[in-house]
């Protein structure tokens, strides 16, 4: 056991709500720790899309200049076949923000700016291969956290300890705060899948009799997410990785299976909707899918943790710089942050209701022909009512915007 050390606030996991609250705590000077488990941010299959919103909080940081020489791409729109025609349902372009894209980078591209971004800062640190393993009590106060690290274990005492460790939160569970859970009818198994042809940037999905298919478009590859029925990985096995791949080959004809040699190239996720009831106890604060695991269903997910930790940023900066975080002070930050979650989840629910009978027939629903065909026209004539699903996907419930001590110029 190394000698025990101290800190103002320690941030345990190195995702972008981490990374994000990290690095504006740094910039108000509040001396910060992150902690990553795992040496690099390299891991596939992560929340892969940056938003409008978040692509303005890049701005606002003087990042974006940085984040636009990564290797990405964008997407304008998401088109559905409403009526027997293709029509436009969602349409960032349309948004009055300074990005209005869904930009697609790899998440660890992301978490490498923001980390380069936050050890610009006197004040940040950032242990990687760096595990926490509990926190530290003083009766019923956390303290800090216990550690074990490339160099041993240790201990490390804050005055705050924000658990940014995602929706199997260690911090959580240690805390003994329980989740209120929500059913969900299906898991997600996400994969590659290498493309044959130059690839189309827009979100359509791909249907047939008992599966559904999401994809995303990537530089030369879809990421491909599979919907699946709750605990229906071991039926899906069951059914053979060669089956499987001849039916992911007639949906999507331009791609090559070839990139899923075995079940190990399908990773499948556990598919969550919860949140606690209360985010915070004395000396602790769980944001993002720590406080509100959500649906993976419009990819709004990093919007949220996101949000969540420049709210966490703007609401604690001064108390943590004074050494004085109260329960109030943390209390305002869910106050400020509990409805958005509240109201992106209901939405998600609700969508999970309508995409259980797309599962399992591999149709969506049809209206009348006259309802469809009237739909249809309305969206082609006032095009301005795309807006309002690229606002909620893109935009969100109240938006977050960088604090005044975090903002710079371009760099």
């Amino acid at each position: 056991m190394t000698p025990s050390e101290s800190t103002t606030c320690a941030i345990v996991g190195g995702g972008p709500a981490g990374m994000v609250l990290g690095l504006l705590l740094a910039r108000a000077g509040v001396e910060v720790t992150v902690f990553e488990k795992h040496a690099d941010f390299l891991r596939d299959f992560r929340g892969d899309t940056v938003h409008p919103v978040t692509l303005t909080l890049l701005d606002d940081l003087g990042l974006y200049e940085r984040f636009k020489a990564l290797n990405h791409s964008e997407i304008q729109k998401a088109e559905f076949t409403i009526g027997g025609r293709m029509v436009t349902v969602v349409d960032f372009r349309r948004l009055r923000v300074p990005h209005p894209v869904l930009a697609l980078v790899p998440q660890w591209d992301l978490l490498n700016l923001l980390a380069e971004a936050g050890q610009a800062e006197p004040t940040f640190t950032l242990r990687m291969q760096t595990e926490v393993t509990g926190l530290l009590r003083d009766g019923e106060k956390i303290t800090g956290v216990r550690y074990r690290g490339p160099d041993g274990f240790g201990e490390l005492r804050a005055d705050l300890t924000v658990a940014c460790d995602g929706r199997t939160s260690l911090v959580r569970r240690d805390a003994g705060m329980v989740t209120h859970d929500f059913p969900v009818p299906f898991d997600i198994a996400w994969f590659r899948l290498d493309t044959k042809d130059n690839i189309k940037y827009q979100l359509t999905p791909r249907l047939s009799k008992g599966q559904a298919l999401a994809l995303i478009p990537r530089e030369g590859y879809f990421q491909v997410g599979a919907f699946l029925p709750k605990g229906g990985e071991p039926q899906l096995q069951a059914r053979g990785i060669e089956k499987f791949k001849a039916q992911i080959a007639e949906l999507v004809p331009e791609g090559s299976v070839d990139s899923i040699r075995s079940w190990d190239d399908v990773k499948v996720l556990d598919v969550r909707v919860n949140r606690l009831h209360q985010w915070y106890k004395p000396g602790l604060l769980c944001i993002g899918d720590a406080a509100h695991a959500m649906s993976p269903v419009g990819g709004v997910g990093i919007n949220l943790a996101v949000a969540d930790a420049v709210a966490a940023a703007t609401v604690l900066a001064e108390p943590l710089l004074a050494r004085r975080v109260t329960e109030e002070d943390l209390a305002k930050v869910q106050q400020r942050r509990k409805l958005p979650a509240v109201i992106t989840q209901g939405v998600q629910r609700a969508l999970h209701r309508a995409m259980r009978r797309i599962m399992l027939t591999g149709v969506v629903p049809d209206p009348p022909e006259f309802v469809a065909r009237g739909l249809a026209a309305v969206l082609t004539r006032v095009p301005a009512l795309t807006t309002v699903p690229a606002y909620l996907v893109g935009v969100g419930v109240r938006p977050e915007r960088a604090p005044e001590f975090a903002r710079r110029p371009p760099s």
